[in-house]
């Protein structure tokens, strides 16, 4: 499987753990030439450039999306176009406009789209579907999830209010796939409504706090952004309340944070014993190693994208899934501008 990579910060770690699975990297693509450097480094064979276009006429048969966070949607749009399968990164979609042309290219393509939203297939996150699943979690009635990022005022400051960077010229709620993505993977459901507010009206860019309404009648509370408190700098924490019990991952540090706690009632367990217990996710072995945890999600994505490209399996997350969750965080914004009012998600039938 011959592929070529666009964006070498995130895109080389995909690239190496892409070669890892069992993909041909063949082609790099920055237009930083620092980036492109280090990416020739690594993958000596393959050829570099700094336009994304060249990529097009490559002989690709996928092509992973790591660019600029607001600049997924056209160019994965492009490759669709000419047969070459995609696996892009966050965001799908920055606008209904962008997300509905996405659809269409993708479902008009002989290729494949995959959404490269590594927080659904974590450790955590796995867990915790197993258990709704199951059926012991009972009718999902509320889900809380968590992506935040302890640092300093000053680096803040510095990520969020460079214009040159794509963090400070994205809207607050935009970088929302991480908590949205496994919140609908979790309740096999579609957005409905969006409800944003800033958490510190004195700083409104760092920290938002999404509620979305979600098709099953179910609520979703999504907190996203730069808070402190949390013992890794990358935070997922998930909760899912149920008609039966509750499920949620550890907060802890280490190996810990990979953990579920399930609580259920005496009621609602076949012994009539109230059920308070930790779980540990098995580990994920790649080539007889076991995978660190915090890479388990994207060689998983990986594996299924290769398999998409190779076997024509579906892919883990498709485009209508993916376009969903990223349309969350621009109602989010629109919500934001309009003084924290509900804002529909567009349907996208």
């Amino acid at each position: 499987m011959r592929v070529g990579v666009v964006g070498l910060k995130m895109g080389l770690y995909l690239a190496t753990w892409g070669s890892r699975v069992g993909m041909d990297v063949v082609v790099v693509c920055d237009v930083d030439p620092g980036l492109r450097a280090a990416a020739k480094e690594r993958f000596p064979e393959a050829e570099v450039t700094g336009r994304w276009q060249d990529l097009l006429t490559s002989g690709l048969d996928g092509v992973v999306l790591a660019n600029d966070f607001d600049a997924h949607a056209p160019m994965a749009a492009a490759f669709l176009d000419r047969g070459v399968s995609v696996l892009s990164e966050a965001a799908a979609c920055i606008s209904e406009e962008e997300g509905r042309g996405l659809i269409e290219a993708a479902e008009n393509s002989s290729a494949s789209y995959s959404f490269a939203e590594n927080y659904v297939f974590h450790p955590h996150v796995r867990l915790i579907r197993e258990a709704i699943d199951s059926g012991e979690v009972g009718r999902v009635s509320l889900v809380e999830a968590d992506y935040l990022h302890g640092m300093s005022p000053d680096t803040v400051a510095a990520l969020i209010g460079d214009p040159a960077h794509w963090r400070g010229r994205i809207a607050a709620t935009a970088y929302c796939t991480h908590t949205v993505s496994p919140v609908l993977a979790l309740t096999d459901a579609w957005p409905t409504e969006v409800t944003a507010f800033s958490i510190d009206e004195a700083d409104p860019r760092a920290a938002v706090v999404m509620t979305v309404r979600l098709s099953t009648g179910a609520l979703a509370v999504t907190r996203h952004g730069f808070l402190q408190g949390e013992p890794d700098s990358h935070w997922s924490w998930l909760s899912v309340r149920g008609s039966r019990a509750l499920a949620e991952s550890v907060r802890g540090q280490g190996e810990q944070a990979w953990s579920v706690r399930v609580r259920a009632e005496a009621w609602a367990t076949p012994d009539g014993v109230t059920r308070d217990e930790i779980r540990v996710p098995p580990a994920l072995s790649l080539d007889g190693t076991n995978v660190e945890r915090s890479a388990e999600g994207t060689v998983r994505i990986l594996r299924a994208f290769r398999e998409s490209v190779e076997r024509k399996a579906p892919p883990l997350i498709g485009v209508r899934a993916a376009v969903a969750a990223s349309l969350v965080g621009v109602a989010g914004a629109q919500s934001l501008r309009k003084g924290s009012c509900p804002v529909p998600v567009p349907d996208l039938g």
